[in-house]
């Protein structure tokens, strides 16, 4: 198949991205496929005469374009099939916000939130104190996410998504261990238990991409119970915002109870990146996820 490749974009996860259609691309050209590299950041006018010459997309965005449904919006005006979400699902589960509220009114364990918008009528917390997370409400890899333990720190942290033009998802400090768990198809993958650097005070944006980052655990050494109520619910909420092809939810564990924080509808690609690692354990080698994720695209096409 002539496959379009499509990375980069204009998001701060831009280089992420880049970084991950280099591997991708190798995979591609393995499996026998010509390959067309599509960067929206420079040739954004063009997407949909590339994308009717292409027999599929591999999309490898991260952030907006990509996540937020644009890209897959395009592509279907194009005809052309891709891997993953389609543009309602991707909006959806790119807002965190958003997400927070499907989790609540379906009783899904997430830790306490408040949405905070940069008006001067609405900025500030009124609930919460800290110590609390705050993160930009549509950004991922960890980017501009600040841990606020006082109130100093949380000015600053809302200071500096509101100056990128964001609001602030604020989230309650909860204590524990976080573990990952990927979606391919309809099928849970093996949970990924992640420990930061000593130095690293949560999983932030050098901890997930550097090679000296994060210990990453897979299978998690975790109870058997405890795995398979995480894959239940990590099952549960990729039906529920209505996702396809593959997903991967982050969770901290407090307690002995599995705490949802956020869904990646295009999880990363690089060497480091989560699912490309669960998977193996599963028994796919990185061609073999690649493959997989093409026929599942064409699937949701077809349909």
């Amino acid at each position: 198949m002539n496959v379009l490749l499509i990375a980069g974009g204009w998001s701060n996860e831009r280089e992420v991205s880049l970084v991950g259609a280099k591997g991708l691309k190798k995979a591609l050209l393995e499996l026998g496929h010509t390959v067309d590299f599509f960067d929206p950041a420079k040739e954004f006018k063009f997407l949909q005469d590339r994308a009717q010459k292409a027999d599929f997309a591999f999309i490898n965005l991260h952030g907006s374009p990509g996540e937020d449904g644009l890209i897959q919006a395009m592509l279907n005006q194009a005809g052309c099939p891709y891997q993953g979400a389609g543009p309602e699902a991707s909006f959806l589960a790119l807002n965190k916000g958003a997400t927070k509220t499907v989790f609540d009114k379906n009783n899904i364990l997430t830790p306490e939130w408040e949405l905070v918008c940069p008006d001067k009528d609405c900025a500030g917390l009124k609930i919460l104190k800290a110590p609390v997370f705050i993160k930009p409400n549509s950004g991922g890899s960890s980017i501009g996410m600040t841990y606020a333990k006082n109130d100093d720190q949380i000015a600053e942290g809302l200071e500096t998504i509101f100056t990128a033009g964001d609001s602030a998802l604020v989230e309650s400090f909860t204590k524990g261990y976080e573990v990952t768990c990927g979606i391919l198809g309809e099928t849970p993958l093996p949970l990924i238990l992640i420990t930061p650097p000593e130095n690293a005070e949560f999983f932030d944006y050098n901890s997930k991409y550097a090679l000296d980052g994060a210990e990453e655990i897979c299978p998690a050494p975790i109870d058997k119970d405890l795995t398979l109520r995480i894959q239940e619910i990590t099952l549960k909420v990729h039906r529920l915002l209505g996702l396809s092809g593959y997903s991967r939810a982050d969770f901290i564990v407090s307690e002995g109870d599995p705490y949802i924080l956020e869904v990646n509808t295009l999880p990363g690609m690089t060497p480091t990146s989560l699912v490309p690692r669960a998977a193996k354990a599963a028994g796919y080698s990185f061609n073999e996820l690649i493959a997989t994720l093409m026929e599942l695209g064409l699937k949701e096409k077809r349909k």
